[in-house]
C-alpha cells in the first residue's frame, strides 16, 4: 500500500578500510593452511606410494623367480598360478607408480599454491601498513584542515562584526549629521 509500511532499509554504516583488509588476510591465511594441509596430505600419500612401489617391485622379482622354478620343474599348474600372480603384482606396482607421479605433481601444485598465497598475504600486511599509515596521516590532516576551516568561519565572523560596526559607526555619522543639520539656524535664502 503505497510503501506507507514498508521498513526503510538502514544505510549501511562505512566500513573501517583496515577491517576490510584484516577480513581478507585472514581469509587467505585460512586458505593457506588448508592449501599447505592438503599439500602435507599428499606429502604423507608420497610416502605411502613409495613404500607400495618398493613392495609391489620385490613382490614382482620374487613371483618372477618363483615363475622361473616352476617353469624348470614344468609345473604348469603352479605356473600359470605364479603367473597370473605376477601379472597382478606387476599391474599394482604401475597403479602405485601412476599415483606417485600424479601425487608428487599435485603436492607441487599445492606447494606453489601455498607460496603464493603465503606471498600475497605478507604482501597485504604490507600494503594495510602503509594504508594505516596513509589513514592516521588523513585524520591528521582532515582534523588540521577541519580546524583552519573553523577558523576560516571565525575570520569571516569576525569580518561581519567588522562590517556591522562600519555600518554602525556610519549609521552615527548620518544621525550626527542630521543632528547638526537641525541644530543649526536655517541658511539665508540667498545662500541657497
Amino acid at each position: 500500500m503505497f510503501g506507507f509500511f514498508k521498513k526503510k532499509k538502514k544505510t549501511p554504516e562505512p566500513k573501517d578500510p583496515l577491517a576490510v583488509y584484516d577480513g581478507f588476510i585472514e581469509s587467505l591465511e585460512r586458505q593457506g593452511a588448508e592449501v599447505r594441509k592438503s599439500a602435507a596430505t599428499l606429502l604423507a600419500l608420497r610416502g605411502d606410494l613409495t613404500r607400495d612401489v618398493e613392495k609391489y617391485d620385490r613382490r614382482s622379482k620374487d613371483l618372477a623367480g618363483r615363475v622361473r622354478i616352476a617353469e624348470e620343474k614344468a609345473d604348469a599348474r603352479a605356473s600359470k598360478t605364479l603367473r597370473r600372480d605376477l601379472e597382478e603384482a606387476e599391474g599394482l606396482r604401475e597403479q602405485s607408480e601412476k599415483a606417485l607421479v600424479s601425487a608428487n605433481e599435485d603436492a607441487q601444485l599445492l606447494l606453489e599454491a601455498a607460496a603464493d598465497t603465503a606471498s600475497r598475504v605478507a604482501e597485504l600486511k604490507s600494503e594495510r601498513q602503509s594504508a594505516r599509515a596513509r589513514l592516521a596521516t588523513g585524520l591528521v590532516v582532515s582534523s588540521a584542515l577541519r580546524q583552519q576551516v573553523e577558523q576560516f568561519d571565525k575570520v569571516i565572523a569576525l569580518d561581519a562584526a567588522r562590517d556591522e560596526v562600519e555600518r554602525a559607526r556610519a549609521l552615527a555619522d548620518v544621525y550626527r549629521e542630521d543632528a547638526d543639520k537641525k541644530s543649526l539656524p536655517p541658511l539665508p535664502e540667498s545662500s541657497r
